[in-house]
């Protein structure tokens, strides 16, 4: 295992030096971050009418967390676990076929088939995190639908 010097270190042996090798911290820093993004579940944007001016902020965001319960409630937000297993695994078979290929040309196919798949299945991970932050139609036409009974307009998503 490799420790190499941290980037602002001062000359060699004058300044710290990284106690987690590189090649193992930096995807585990990129697949937090992506985690991070996709925690923020996207909310109703709700339209100001009349409805919504005669209730108050307040009242119109009881009414958004009501509503969103009621729907995870019925079963409508779904995990969506396979979807990000599918496009890792989609990602890793795209990658390594193709970096396969072209080491078969450059004569050390193995080789790159590993990388290939490794970085397929990163970029397969990251779209479905992406993707999984994103709520379900079901569950998305579920809340809006309860909001419109009660009187709102949703406008969009954020």
């Amino acid at each position: 295992m490799m420790i190499r010097p941290c980037p602002l270190a001062r000359p060699a042996g004058s300044g710290p030096t990284c106690r987690v090798p590189v090649r193992r911290a930096a995807p585990l820093l990129v697949v937090l971050a992506l985690f991070g993004c996709a925690t923020s579940e996207p909310r109703p944007v709700l339209y100001p009418n009349a409805h919504y001016q005669s209730v108050g902020d307040a009242a119109a965001r009881r009414d958004i967390h009501d509503c969103r319960r009621q729907a995870r409630a019925f079963g409508t937000a779904g995990g969506q676990g396979g979807e990000i297993a599918r496009g890792t695994a989609s990602g890793a078979l795209i990658g390594g076929a193709a970096a396969g290929a072209w080491g078969a040309v450059r004569g050390d196919a193995a080789e790159r088939a590993v990388a290939g798949a490794a970085a397929g299945g990163a970029g397969g991970l990251a779209r479905g995190v992406v993707r999984a932050s994103e709520p379900p139609p079901l569950y998305r036409n579920f809340v809006q639908r309860c909001l419109r009974e009660r009187g709102y307009d949703v406008i969009g998503w954020r």
